[in-house]
C-alpha cells in the first residue's frame, strides 16, 4: 500500500501525469478540485473555501464527504448545490484552521492508502510518513509558457503572468503553512523534468518507483 504526493509547477503537466498514474495502477485521486466540489456540495462557494461557517454540522459534513469520497472513482463527480444562506451563522474562520481541515483529509487519505494526492501540501503533511512516494514535476519556464499559449490560447505575456501568479501562490502556501520551500529537492524522492520526459514516460517512471517501494516494503 503506497501513497503518492505530486507537487507540480504550473504548466508542467503534473496533474495530467497524476491522472495517468491513477489509470495505470488503479489509485484514487485527491486534489483541489475534489475539495472545492465537496465544499460546494455542502453549500460553500468555491471562492469561500477559506471562509467556512463556524457551524459544527457543516464542518462535520464537509470532513466526512471529503475523506469518504477519496476512495471512490478516480475523478469524483459530486452534485453541486447552490451556496446556502446560513442565517447569521456565517463567520470568517481562521485560515490556519481551514488548512488543518484539509490536512486532516490528506491524513485520512494516507491511512486509506492507494491514493495520489496532488498539491495541497501533501509532501509536507506526509513528509515523515512511511510508504509515501513524493514526486515533484517541473519544466523550464519557456516550455510551460509555450504549453499555455498552445493549449489555452494565451498570449506570451498572459501565459508568463499566469505561471508566475500560480507558482507564487503555491510557494506562499507551503511556506506559510509548513515553513518549507516547495522547490526544495530534499522534499522529494523524484524530481521529473517534463521538458525532457513526455507525460507517458513520466507516469511510467512514477509507477516503476511505486513498484520498487512496494517490493522493498515486502522485503523488510
Amino acid at each position: 500500500m503506497t501513497v503518492i504526493t505530486v507537487s507540480r509547477a504550473f504548466g508542467s503537466g503534473g496533474r495530467k501525469i497524476a491522472v495517468r498514474v491513477c489509470e495505470l495502477i488503479d489509485y484514487s485521486f485527491f486534489d483541489k478540485r475534489l475539495i472545492t466540489q465537496v465544499a460546494a456540495d455542502v453549500g460553500l462557494a468555491e471562492e469561500h473555501i477559506l471562509d467556512f461557517p463556524e457551524h459544527a454540522y457543516i464542518v462535520k459534513t464537509f470532513r466526512e464527504r471529503l475523506t469518504g469520497l477519496v476512495g471512490g472513482a478516480r475523478e469524483q463527480a459530486v452534485s453541486l448545490k447552490p451556496t446556502l444562506s446560513w442565517g447569521g451563522l456565517e463567520a470568517r474562520m481562521d485560515e490556519d484552521w481551514c488548512v488543518e481541515l484539509v490536512n486532516d483529509a490528506i491524513r485520512a487519505a494516507y491511512r486509506q492508502g492507494d491514493v495520489i494526492i496532488v498539491g495541497r501540501g501533501g509532501q509536507a503533511v506526509l513528509r515523515d510518513q512511511p510508504g509515501v512516494l513524493h514526486v515533484r514535476i517541473e519544466a523550464p519556464l519557456d516550455t510551460r509558457q509555450e504549453r499555455l499559449q498552445e493549449f489555452e490560447g494565451m498570449s506570451a505575456r498572459e501565459a508568463r503572468r499566469t505561471i508566475e501568479q500560480h507558482d507564487r501562490a503555491s510557494a506562499r502556501y507551503l511556506e506559510r503553512s509548513f515553513k518549507v520551500r516547495w522547490d526544495d529537492p530534499l522534499l522529494y524522492h523524484l524530481v521529473i523534468n517534463t521538458g525532457q520526459w513526455a507525460p507517458e514516460a513520466a507516469a511510467q517512471i512514477i509507477v516503476a518507483a511505486v513498484r520498487q517501494m512496494e517490493a522493498a516494503s515486502v522485503a523488510t
